[in-house]
């Protein structure tokens, strides 16, 4: 790159850069100017509203002027909003104003245009523009992979333009460290540059190294399902974070983030992505895990957690894993919906409504209303129904009730305080001592009554635990057990667990959507049609019954699902039939399937040590940043690997190591081991805890989705490891890692890594 282009290229970052301080200074100005309007506004509040209150009209102009004060605050709000909003836009262009330039030649124009990408827009005057938004339908010119005529996507439709030049910058503190001129969407040497850095407790924002085929997930708007499978490292979720930005800007007025929901694969994963969305001027979307739904819907059930699930799936007990296969699967998630319209015709449970220990309303009275309406009348509608039905008793209830000895006895026990308090609630004197009685008496029952009517609007009348146990003992009627290799006495071991669950407050993740499911289908609640786009990270471990109960909880969604089949810890052979499930959800007219192959996390010598644990047809692509060859170690004991664990942490001091173990129980032992060698560690033993620099124990299901500068795997002995049930989560292990890989194993190496050329990796005996 000549000099005279970088001078020219300094100069102009050096008027934008003026031009950003400038306009930030002008905001900063109406930020203040906006808190004194405010402040003073509140100050004089009482002054400027006229207070007359001896009239209809007096109390008319009391309300007029209180709204015109409330409507002066609401505009100075809105101007504090907008002024702070710009000051911080700035405040991020600042930092690094651009990363890209375009030229391009549109047909019919003179001359060339130049267009400067960055995070944010930028004009110094209407209709010039000194930075376009990276997300704006022009930029995406920049991540397409070629010079020449290039298409792109408008709102006035698709345009085409010929692209004479792009260059990329490195820019640090106001001064250009590096220019690229490229052909390609993004240079190797911008991408070998970010991914050299060391990894971060906070994934950040790579708008600039964005490839094109991330660019078309991003830019997606077609598509009512949009599944990407992308291999470990492939930046799969670093695109789709980009692509919930790109939402939000291309459909700002219309759409906002409280309407975009993503589901992860653990609350490590949600802490470690927070920052992207915030650092591209965005809020964050709702975030949460399967398991935070689900648990927050049951508040008086412990559903099982990430933990005890993975120990059940690893326990060894062939018939669990079978019967959970079978209730994870889109044949049983029909069966439930059979059963719930079975329902409308019979077979629901009720319970009785009781007051004071008495029944008040039985469990026979309200199957008689429930199933006294017409025959046309759906399951929502009956429910409906019903409530209103036993709400309207209930108030029929209040008058002979008020006859009643206890309420006699409450109006006796009642102090002066509490006389004089009720009193106050009638306008009037009591014509006489029996008027005043009757009141009393009213409002103290339905006071008593409040518990009731809470109970009735809520479907507290309603038995789901026996609903679904009564669920479960029909299903042999609605399906064939047998061709799921399941016979009566398992079906029914399986029921009496499920009961004993419930019992004691608790269900399986096996169990619990259906649960939801069928009280969903009963009562006509929870179905969500505000979320407008609905995202899931690490899709591979989730069962189609949850896909289809998701998409049926939010059926104005778009979906975006992404993930590695490669990957799957819990789903383990059902992820491999995945897409067939999905295209019995989703409409495939409406729907893409977008494969990322090159792995980006990992340097090539741990991505091609990794893909040989999936077998030596794997696709997976290595990018060209070179490192260290993987080591395997294998030990004689316990303590020979504890010594070699202890060499590695030496070696690599000042980076984030992983030590990465099979369970939880492991990774306690682990880390007590290394702390009486007086290694420091911090052992992550929930998914509520915080990432930290240092070394980390982590147990393997809470690795998901995270990348680590260095990865130790813990102990890669047959005894651990010992056959194709483990072969995707020793995948998932090791391509955790950026820099460094280390397999230790304690006595006879697992045989997954037979298939791993002896060339792949440096060995340690």
């Amino acid at each position: 790159m000549t000099d005279s282009i970088k001078e020219y290229e300094q100069h102009h970052l050096d008027v934008v850069e003026d031009e950003i301080r400038t306009q930030k200074h002008k905001f900063e100005l109406s930020v203040k100017k906006a808190e004194r309007d405010e402040s003073a506004i509140q100050d004089n509040f009482y002054n400027d509203v006229r207070l007359h209150s001896g009239t209809y009209s007096g109390l008319m102009d009391t309300s007029v002027s209180i709204r015109q004060q409330q409507q002066l605050l609401d505009e100075r709000q809105n101007s504090w909003n907008n002024a702070t909003a710009q000051v911080e836009k700035l405040k991020r262009l600042e930092e690094r104003p651009y990363f890209a330039r375009i030229d391009i030649h549109e047909h019919g124009e003179d001359k060339d245009e130049t267009i400067y990408i960055g995070l944010a827009s930028l004009a110094d005057k209407p209709d010039h523009y000194l930075i376009y938004d990276w997300r704006a339908p022009i930029s995406s010119i920049y991540y397409e992979n070629k010079l020449g005529e290039v298409k792109y996507a408008t709102p006035d439709g698709e345009q085409t333009v010929d692209v004479k030049l792009k260059r990329q910058f490195q820019i640090e503190n106001g001064k250009i460290k590096t220019i690229f001129d490229t052909d390609a969407a993004i240079g190797d040497q911008l991408l070998l540059n970010n991914l050299s850095n060391q990894s971060s407790t906070k994934m950040k924002s790579i708008v600039t190294t964005i490839q094109r085929e991330q660019n078309q997930i991003i830019r997606d708007t077609k598509s009512n399902l949009l599944f990407v499978q992308g291999a470990a490292g492939s930046g799969k979720t670093a695109a789709v974070l980009q692509r919930i930005a790109f939402l939000l800007y291309r459909y700002r007025g219309n759409l906002n983030s409280s309407q975009v929901i993503l589901f992860s694969p653990n609350q490590l994963f949600n802490d470690y992505i927070n920052q992207v969305l915030p650092e591209l001027g965005e809020q964050n979307m709702v975030q949460m895990t399967y398991y935070q739904y689900a648990s927050h819907r049951l508040p008086h059930l412990a559903v099982e957690n990430l933990s005890q699930r993975f120990l059940e799936d690893n326990s060894g007990e062939t018939h669990k894993r079978k019967i959970n296969d079978f209730k994870s699967s889109l044949q049983y998630f029909n069966a439930v919906t059979k059963y719930a319209e079975h329902l409308n015709h019979a077979d629901m449970r009720f319970r009785n409504i009781k007051f004071q220990g008495n029944i008040l309303f039985s469990k026979e009275m309200i199957h008689d209303i429930y199933y006294g309406f017409n025959d046309n009348y759906n399951l929502r509608n009956r429910i409906d129904g019903t409530r209103e039905a036993l709400v309207k008793r209930l108030n029929r209830r209040i008058k002979s009730e008020m006859k009643t000895k206890w309420v006699e006895s409450a109006i006796q026990n009642l102090s002066d305080e509490q006389l004089r308090t009720l009193r106050m609630g009638h306008p009037e004197e009591f014509a006489d001592p029996d008027e005043e009685y009757r009141f009393l008496a009213k409002h103290i029952v339905i006071g008593a009554f409040k518990r009731v009517h809470k109970q009735i609007i809520h479907n507290r009348f309603l038995s789901i635990n026996q609903q679904i146990v009564q669920m479960l003992k029909q299903m042999p009627k609605l399906l064939d057990l047998s061709a799921a290799g399941i016979d009566d006495a398992e079906w029914q071991t399986s029921i009496d667990e499920t009961i004993a669950g419930l019992k004691n407050g608790q269900i399986s993740m096996a169990d619990v959507s259906p649960y939801l499911y069928l009280y969903d289908r009963m009562t006509g609640r929870h179905v969500n049609r505000d979320i407008r786009y609905f995202f899931i990270d690490e899709v591979q471990d989730y069962t189609p019954f949850q896909l289809a109960f998701l998409k049926y909880s939010f059926p104005r969604a778009k979906f975006t699902l992404l993930g590695d089949l490669n990957q799957a810890i819990f789903t383990h052979e059902n992820s491999q039939s995945m897409r067939n499930d999905l295209s019995a959800l989703f409409d495939p007219e409406t729907t893409r399937v977008i494969e990322l192959n090159k792995s980006y996390r990992s340097t090539a010598q741990i991505t091609d040590f990794s893909k040989y644990l999936l077998g030596r047809n794997s696709k997976i692509e290595s990018f060209a940043r070179n490192g260290n060859l993987p080591t395997i170690e294998v030990t004689k004991d316990e303590q020979a690997s504890l010594a070699a664990l202890q060499s590695v942490i030496e070696q690599e001091a000042g980076e984030t190591i992983a030590v990465i173990a099979k369970t939880l129980d492991d990774c306690k032992h682990l880390s007590q081991q290394l702390n009486d060698r007086g290694v420091k560690n911090n052992l992550l033993q929930t998914e509520n805890q915080r990432l930290t620099n240092g070394v980390l124990v982590i147990p393997s299901y809470l690795a998901k989705g995270l990348e680590f500068d260095s990865v130790v795997m813990w102990d890669a002995s047959k005894r651990q490891y010992p056959g194709e049930d483990d072969r995707q989560l020793v995948y998932t292990i090791c391509t955790r890692a950026m820099h460094d890989l280390t397999v230790i194993s304690n006595g006879a190496l697992s045989p997954l890594f037979n298939d791993v050329p002896k060339d792949r990796y440096q060995l340690k005996q």
